[in-house]
């Protein structure tokens, strides 16, 4: 065991250094990242792994705390480890010890005031909706699945467009968060298409708590001619979350990635690693 290994090292090399890991999970199991108490969480299952081999109790610290179902395609945490360990092999280490639904892409050492939440600029997320009229079981998991009415992006992006800079947004902020304040300074806000799947992808320094579903139970209705991007843009200026009614649904919700000033990773191993959902029309394409 590695753990009475440890015990077996001189006291001068017994220190601790700090480990920065990217952090792959498929959020459908799980109640959300932070640890919870009698729930299976990201956050404890790592702590879990890294216990089994230390044999003692260590605290991560997630860059952002994704809720019950939302995925993650390049989490970033941090924790304190022996030196012992060189940092680039938790990677490895903990994909040993680690469910099928959490994978490490990468660990590195970091200085030891880095820190994955407070050190970051910014977080970004890409919401996902499957328009086609069939269902697909390979999108499922990762999608909310619309075909009700078709959606029309350009309208969408009309509609995001003037969230951009600092704005109160109380009409997006969920119920029960302890935050103090509802104002967020959105850095980029972008709707696209690729076939039958319409992306959003929202960046800022910081979210309030359920913002990203909230904006997209309200932006389909844009997309589908319900409501106009002017009439959007009135509700939350106002403040009218008693008008958001619905949040989309957590599955097609993803932590694309998030940005620091000094990071030791690769863009390989973080930058956009949610693959690119893409189908085409089978009518197109059939041979003929």
């Amino acid at each position: 065991m590695l753990a009475k290994q440890l015990e077996a090292v001189p006291e001068t090399d017994q220190g601790t250094q700090r480990v920065a890991i990217v952090v792959q999970y498929q959020g459908t199991n799980f109640y959300g990242w932070q640890r919870q108490p009698n729930k299976r969480t990201v956050q404890a299952e790592i702590e879990l792994a890294i216990e089994s081999l230390l044999g003692t109790r260590t605290t991560i610290h997630g860059a952002g705390r994704t809720d019950t179902g939302v995925h993650a395609a390049a989490q970033v945490a941090h924790f304190d480890a022996p030196k012992v360990i060189p940092a680039y092999r938790w990677a490895s280490i903990l994909n040993h010890r680690l469910s099928e639904d959490i994978v490490v892409r990468a660990s590195a050492h970091v200085p030891d005031d880095w820190h994955a939440q407070y050190s970051a600029k910014w977080r970004r997320y890409r919401y996902t909706i499957y328009t086609d009229a069939y269902p697909n079981l390979f999108v499922r998991p990762y999608t909310w699945h619309f075909y009700h009415e078709p959606l029309d992006e350009q309208l969408m992006q009309s509609a995001l467009t003037p969230m951009l800079g600092y704005h109160e947004l109380t009409a997006f902020h969920r119920a029960g968060s302890s935050r103090a304040h509802s104002w967020v300074e959105l850095q980029a806000a972008e709707c696209s298409r690729r076939g039958p799947f319409v992306q959003v992808e929202l960046q800022a320094a910081g979210f309030l708590y359920g913002m990203v579903r909230l904006v997209m139970g309200l932006l389909v209705n844009v997309g589908r001619g319900r409501l106009t991007p002017a009439a959007f843009t009135e509700l939350w200026q106002l403040g009218r979350r008693d008008l958001v009614k619905h949040a989309a649904p957590a599955r097609g919700l993803c932590l694309l990635r998030v940005g620091y000033q000094h990071f030791p990773f690769a863009s390989d191993a973080w930058f956009d690693t949610q693959p690119q959902l893409t189908l085409h029309s089978t009518i197109q394409n059939l041979a003929v």
